[in-house]
């Protein structure tokens, strides 16, 4: 069966992947954007490809989107809330303003788009929205708190989203990849505070200065093994992990599908 996707955040990283992967697979896909052209550039004129201009901080374009994709295609099977961005800094030095931007788009763009494909999935009484989470979603770390602040809300905005819509016939899964290939790291999808503390530099800073001078070649690829998709993580993060997955399988009566490796099963939540 040809599914319809609409994953935002297309043009790049973690969606320019699932994107490759869906049309691979043949099913029609709805690549959105806040640089609609960056989608031709990255895919070309692939039949089962349509991009659209997104910008998820807007309530009014989330729910153009989705009416687009309706018309053209009838119905709306996979959502990915994949838009998003990381922001680096030490909470005290991080300013209102960036924290804003930050959950604007990670958070209630989320918000935006998912309630504008409601209204569909509820209709066809099937739909499954995947929302890209993070490790950071799951345990915090120096530098990280507002980028960790906003991906944890999008946990608890999925799993009170589960309960809610599970009997309606819609899926909501959860991803909370580590470190992977992409360009989550570069200048495009990696803000950083403007202002710095000397007090911070064993903490804060250390947390930056990796981040700039981890070269992408050491970092998994989304398209490698599936046993790798959580990168090296400490004995208290995968012990907080399976915590998480075990609530995760007690709230819906399921555990994850045989043959995911555990390191897949603690970051993928199959609801």
């Amino acid at each position: 069966m040809r599914n319809v996707w609409l994953i935002t955040g297309a043009n790049r990283g973690i969606g320019a992947a699932i994107t490759k992967a869906a049309l691979a697979a043949g099913h029609y896909v709805v690549a959105a954007s806040r640089h609609p052209e960056a989608i031709a550039d990255t895919f070309g004129d692939a039949p089962n490809l349509l991009a659209l201009q997104l910008d998820v901080t807007s309530e009014a374009e989330a729910q153009c989107a989705i009416a687009q994709v309706v018309a053209r295609y009838g119905r709306l099977d996979v959502l990915v809330n994949n838009a998003g961005y990381a922001l680096l800094g030490a909470l005290e030095t991080t300013s209102d303003a960036e924290v804003r931007r930050l959950f604007d788009t990670n958070v209630f763009g989320l918000l935006n788009v998912t309630r504008a494909a409601l209204p569909q999935l509820r209709q066809q009484q099937a739909g499954h929205i995947i929302n890209i989470s993070s490790m950071q979603g799951v345990i915090g770390a120096p530098a990280s708190s507002s980028y960790s602040g906003s991906k944890f809300a999008v946990e608890g905005i999925s799993e009170s989203l589960h309960q809610e819509v599970r009997p309606l016939g819609i899926r909501v899964t959860l991803v909370e990849p580590g470190t992977f290939r992409t360009e989550l790291l570069g200048d495009q999808s990696l803000h950083k505070a403007q202002a710095t503390l000397p007090a911070y530099e064993p903490t804060a800073g250390q947390t930056l200065r990796g981040a700039a001078q981890r070269p992408p070649a050491r970092r998994p690829s989304p398209a490698g093994r599936r046993h790798r998709a959580a990168s090296r993580r400490s004995r208290a993060t995968a012990t907080l992990s399976g915590r998480f997955r075990c609530r995760a399988a007690r709230n819906t009566g399921a555990t994850p599908p045989p043959g995911r490796s555990g390191a897949v099963a603690r970051f993928i939540r199959f609801y």
